[in-house]
């Protein structure tokens, strides 16, 4: 039983439950204590190195090998999934976005397709705005790997390859601000369509940034790929084949760094992503080198969609970034000022001096939101971890009934005990940055 003064005992069909809150450690000593083979119980962490929010690992060491690895988790809890429920489902998007936090757009547009599809305009939300979705998506899977990248250099000792990574994502953050007027957590994807469409002199600028990332992309390549130093830090370690994949229910990078080329762009296009030329990349490694060589092989792959949805952006200019049903469509007019975001002035001339009925229309929209008919459904982006899906369930109201989220970080960071007990202890930062988990997501 804690000590704490504030841990509370409950009884229950199963007995008498206690919440421990957080002093779990003699116990855990005198576990281990019972062992006869003498062995170290360490504490990694609450810490946040390449995790991307505050994970605690507890390992049982004999000597400097891993025999138990524990993933502690829920530091970082939010209860967004719960705070949606006192949202209308266009503010839910607000909430969603900050999951993931290295991923805005995918928890957004993973929530707005399944909205969409509860709603049954899947088909009508209009094509420029699956093309910017698209573009944004493929714009922030590069930020976000060269996160991975760039801390999963660093934790291993390389410097370098995380200046480059973090100089790469500066020129993306600076697009999304120029699109959004916000460089993470846009809340840009809504339902039936885009926040706004993109600013003059979007596509070009875009473009530009392509070509510059390219070029540069190559610096970290010639600095790891092959490196002596680097491959005997990765190759072979963290390993996790085919079957340990598919038993823990991992995806991304890890389950194609095993050999199976499992992509839902691929096998369950949504968003268009049908129409767009690029490959699955797969190795055969099942180590944290394999995983380091799909991201790095994943940014070209990106660069392409990126190039292709500008040509199609071209195109369709002028065409709307939202769907045309007024009672469903938040107001999408809008321009981006030197402070961030606002209403564009000939917007709000339009909405307040065409008629009593049109304001009051307006008001209802923003402040009650419109309802979505009774049902469940379930939805799924490719995110740069992997599946992220949503399931959605409305009662017919305004607000979801529930809102729950597959986060691909949550099952991922499953698979820490496999890849590490039996390894080295200098491992286990290695392993745990080829998952790339980013607690926001686990801990929603």
């Amino acid at each position: 039983m804690s000590t704490d003064a504030y841990a509370s005992s409950r009884q229950t069909t199963e007995g008498r439950v206690y919440s421990v809150t957080g002093q779990d450690w003699d116990s855990l000593v005198t576990e281990i204590g019972t062992t006869k083979e003498e062995r170290v119980v360490v504490n990694m962490g609450p810490q946040h190195p390449s995790t991307h929010g505050v994970l605690r690992l507890v390992l049982e060491l004999e000597g400097e090998t891993v025999t138990e690895a524990r993933a502690g988790i829920g530091y970082l809890h939010t209860g967004i999934e719960k705070n949606t429920e006192y949202r209308t489902w266009t503010q839910g998007v607000t909430f969603v976005t900050r999951m993931d936090y290295l991923a805005p757009l995918f928890n957004e547009t993973a929530y707005c397709l399944g909205v969409e599809k509860l709603l049954g305009i899947t088909n009508d939300v209009p094509e420029r705005a699956s093309v910017i979705r698209v573009m944004m998506m493929e714009l922030n899977r590069i930020s976000s790997h060269m996160v991975a990248l760039g801390t999963g250099a660093l934790e291993l000792g390389a410097l370098s390859p995380m200046i480059f990574a973090f100089r790469e994502r500066e020129k993306v953050l600076d697009i999304f601000e120029m699109i959004s007027g916000l460089r993470m957590n846009m809340a840009y994807v809504r339902p039936g369509g885009v926040a706004q469409d993109l600013p003059e002199n979007a596509v070009p600028r875009i473009r530009e940034t392509v070509k510059e990332l390219r070029h540069n992309f190559k610096d970290n390549a010639k600095l790891l790929i092959g490196n002596t130093i680097w491959m005997k830090r990765t190759a072979g370690i963290g390993y996790l084949d085919l079957a340990g994949c598919t038993t823990l229910g991992v995806t991304g990078p890890i389950l194609r760094s095993a050999g199976l080329p499992w992509d839902l762009r691929k096998v369950q296009p949504y968003s268009g992503y049908e129409n767009y030329n690029f490959d699955v990349v797969t190795t055969d490694t099942c180590d944290v080198y394999g995983r380091f060589l799909i991201r790095m092989l994943e940014l070209e792959e990106s660069l392409r969609i990126i190039e292709q949805a500008c040509d199609k952006l071209e195109k369709l200019e002028g065409a709307p970034v939202m769907v045309a049903d007024k009672k469903i469509a938040w107001p999408a007019q809008l321009s981006v000022g030197a402070d961030g975001m606002g209403n564009s002035l000939n917007h709000i001339r339009e909405i307040m001096g065409s008629s009593m009925e049109s304001l009051i229309h307006h008001f209802k929209l923003v402040t009650e939101g419109f309802r979505v008919p009774a049902g469940q459904v379930y939805s799924a982006v490719e995110s740069p971890r992997g599946e992220l899906g949503v399931h959605l369930v409305s009662d017919g109201g305004t607000r979801p009934y529930r809102v729950h989220f597959r986060e691909p970080s949550f099952n991922n960071l499953q698979s820490t005990s496999a890849m590490c007990e039996g390894s080295f202890i200098a491992d286990v930062i290695g392993a745990v940055a080829s998952i790339d988990p980013v607690m926001g997501g686990v801990d929603r």
